[in-house]
């Protein structure tokens, strides 16, 4: 039973995902026959605080969409996911974000982010975080709006004592002192090449990357190696967590909802390890679903997936 209603802050990316199935990604100046298409809500931040809701946390979305009908509906569905939207802010000048998402027939997913409203966040959105930040667990950030913002908004946060979990995609190199204020970082195998210069194909590789990462500053690294599970290191430990098995459908989404597992476990009081698996049992669950939010697994699927694999 949880004891503590986890209180958390999403500063991000608020989305709407254009998604193309097909059996294989083109080549250059090629044309192949797509199988499905579909608009659904997405966005990593808007994803991840879909994700902490539906896991049991009173979770406050600070954003901007554009004066588009994407973005009445986007809000519209952050809303009906019970993400408080009072933050969420209309932007006149700019239209809403967009990803284009190309599935291939082996589940992997190949992303264009336009980034819209998303880059229009400012100092007003900053101070929005300091009222919110005031009675709040865990704050969230990425780098799909303004990366110098985030890291000010993970600077507040730590001057009220909140922890952050900072999902670092696209990726973007920091300083050491950006890694030392955000804390906790979740690359995956791709983003944490770029942010370390280590190739990551399996756990050892993870492990020295994650490593790196902590040298770099970060107090937890938590590298994602998809259906070879997840390594997180902090200064006295390294370990590898395997991957739960599922019959995996869609991989859109799923590290939202890892990161979206960790802030909450992690807000709930939960140990790392503790956390770095309640999240991979929640990426889990969102592999079995189509979609992006639609994806976002709710906390009865995730307990039933701990429980039965202990």
């Amino acid at each position: 039973m949880v004891e503590h209603l986890a209180k958390i802050v999403v500063l991000g990316s608020i989305n709407m995902d254009l998604v193309a199935a097909t059996h294989r990604i083109p080549q250059p100046g090629e044309t192949v026959i797509g199988t499905e298409f579909r608009t659904t809500p997405g966005g990593k931040g808007a994803n991840q605080a879909v994700a902490a809701s539906r896991l049991g946390a009173n979770v406050t979305m600070i954003g901007r969409v554009g004066s588009d009908s994407f973005g009445s509906d986007l809000v519209h569905s952050l809303a009906e996911t019970g993400v408080h939207i009072e933050h969420v802010h209309t932007d006149p000048s700019t239209p809403s974000g967009v990803a284009i998402i190309l599935l291939d027939e082996h589940h992997q997913n190949f992303i264009i982010g336009v980034s819209g409203a998303n880059m229009q966040l400012d100092e007003r959105e900053l101070d929005v975080v300091r009222i919110e930040l005031s009675d709040a667990d865990v704050l969230m950030i990425q780098m799909e709006t303004p990366v110098e913002l985030s890291i000010k908004a993970a600077a507040i946060a730590k001057d009220f004592g909140v922890r952050v979990v900072m999902d670092p995609a696209p990726p973007t190199r920091l300083s050491q002192s950006s890694y030392q204020i955000v804390g906790i970082v979740t690359p995956n195998q791709s983003e944490a090449e770029v942010l370390t210069g280590v190739v990551v194909t399996e756990p050892k590789s993870a492990k020295t990357a994650a490593l790196a990462l902590i040298e770099l500053g970060a107090q937890v690294a938590i590298v994602k190696i998809g259906e070879l599970g997840v390594v997180y290191a902090t200064d006295d430990t390294v370990e590898h967590v395997a991957a739960y098995k599922v019959d995996s459908i869609d991989s859109v989404g799923a590290g939202d909802a890892f990161a979206g597992g960790v802030a909450v476990a992690l807000a709930e009081g939960k140990v790392v390890g503790d956390a770095v698996r309640f999240g991979a049992a929640a990426g889990a669950i969102a592999v079995t679903k189509i979609g992006a939010q639609d994806s976002m697994p709710y906390r009865a699927e995730v307990d039933d997936l701990l429980f039965g694999t202990k």
